[in-house]
């Protein structure tokens, strides 16, 4: 079968790659001129005048990616080369804060719980009274109930130093408003699953080279056509089949943003049989209804500045006359990158792009006791859907022979980079069914 996969991101090349392995011919439609969507290799320049490659967001993944971890393998990519693991830490400047021990699962939350520094006795048997809760309800609640109210039992020291950073972390949104569902979901996989599961990987190269890259070569050795600047104007119902720009394909895969996606099927409509531009409909009200938060990155340099680990927590606050909007801080320069350059995130963020980088800088004052110049602010919108709760997901099957595929359509996982390549590497056996070949 002919198979276009529009978007070139995270989604988009593992479900061309899905493709390939169940021996279809595949063309890859991508808008911009780069790989990665969301999650890819961003150029510029120090203060001092030299150039660096950073990244269009700070992203990070842990040992639970399992499909993630098999597509990159399967690509090529050494993840033991190319990230810095390391067990589950959320460790603030002042040395407070939970650590892992390297200890098998179950047993290395247990230890990070009862060593915790800076918790008291309270706030230690108020975490573990509630994980022990939700193991015995097989990590399952509500589906309307929130992060906050599930986790109303917990101390407010835990709260504010491990809950709300792994909410606004994972989930994109703050607890009250977050999906109790979802993050127990994540809970299980990362803390509560297999062995590593709660490890953290840092990637030590560019996002470009992580993955995306990577994934081209494999690609086009095995046939298939990248398209790049080729932006979807029009899709054309024609009969069985789908037709992009005049050319006809069996099944089409839309790996790009929701409201990209809405665009792009709402204008077959006209072409459409009654019982598809119905089901087309359908599904674009679910996916058009969908909310969306930012994400921002603040890339700063201090000449020779190191932090004592490669990734810390901060104090963050949504309050702005607070001055600390930051949940984390990387250390570039442990991670292959220049000496001095820290990347800070800011999850479900809000307000000017200058008016966080300011408040940036300050935090880094206050909690890091350094002066930083900016380099860089990156600010991605819609970087991920509001995982609220009781929030309906639109299906990855939009009509016949045409499927959506990205971390927004119907699945247990968040705007995740796991989230992503599950939905892209499960998306062509919606288009034809059938058991998929393997190719190496």
């Amino acid at each position: 079968m002919r198979v276009a996969v529009v978007g070139a991101g995270w989604a988009g090349l593992s479900a061309a790659i899905a493709a390939i392995q169940a021996g279809h011919h595949v063309t890859v439609l991508e808008a911009t001129r780069v790989l990665g969507g969301r999650a890819r290799a961003l150029p510029c320049v120090l203060p001092d005048g030299s150039h660096v490659t950073l990244d269009n967001g700070q992203h990070i993944l842990i040992g639970a990616y399992r499909e993630t971890l098999e597509l990159m393998a399967l690509v090529g990519v050494d993840a033991e080369k190319t990230m810095l693991r390391l067990p589950l830490a959320l460790v603030f400047p002042d040395g407070q804060g939970l650590r892992f021990p390297r200890w098998p699962p179950g047993l290395d939350a247990l230890g990070g719980i009862v060593g915790a520094r800076g918790w008291s006795l309270t706030d230690k048997l108020s975490l573990l009274q509630l994980a022990a809760a939700w193991r015995l309800a097989g990590f399952q609640c509500a589906d309307t109930l929130s992060v906050a109210t599930l986790c109303a039992r917990c101390s407010p020291k835990v709260m504010a130093e491990l809950v709300e950073p792994l909410c606004v972390s994972a989930l994109n949104v703050p607890t009250h408003q977050a999906s109790a569902q979802v993050f127990l979901r994540v809970m299980h996989d990362a803390l509560f699953g297999a062995s590593g599961g709660s490890n953290l990987l840092l990637p030590r190269v560019d996002l470009s080279t992580l993955f995306p890259d990577a994934a081209a070569r494999w690609l086009t050795q095995r046939g298939a056509q990248l398209r790049l600047g080729s932006r979807v104007q029009q899709l054309i119902c024609d009969g069985a089949a789908w037709r992009i720009e005049g050319d006809r394909y069996d099944g089409v895969v839309l790996a790009t943003a929701a409201p990209e996606a809405v665009r792009i099927v709402t204008g077959g409509l006209p072409t459409a049989a009654t019982a598809t531009a119905g089901a087309i409909t359908h599904w674009a009200s679910i996916a058009g209804a969908l909310q969306h938060t930012a994400i921002t990155t603040v890339y700063a340099w201090g000449k020779g500045f190191t932090l004592p680990h490669p990734m810390l927590a901060l104090r963050s606050s949504a309050d702005p006359t607070r001055n600390a909007p930051a949940q984390f801080v990387f250390d570039r320069g442990q991670l292959g990158g220049p000496a001095g350059l820290l990347a800070f995130a800011i999850s479900a963020s809000s307000g000017e792009r200058e008016a966080l980088q300011e408040h940036v800088l300050a935090q880094a004052r206050a909690q890091l006791g350094c002066e930083l110049q900016a380099v860089q602010t990156v600010v991605e919108k819609r970087a991920a859907f509001a995982c609220t709760p009781g929030l309906q997901r639109p299906a990855a099957r939009i009509a016949p022979g045409l499927i959506a595929c990205a971390d927004y359509v119907d699945g247990p996982y968040p705007s995740t980079l796991e989230g992503a390549v599950r939905a892209g590497s499960g998306a062509v056996p919606f288009l034809f069914g059938g058991a998929t070949q393997q190719v190496a």
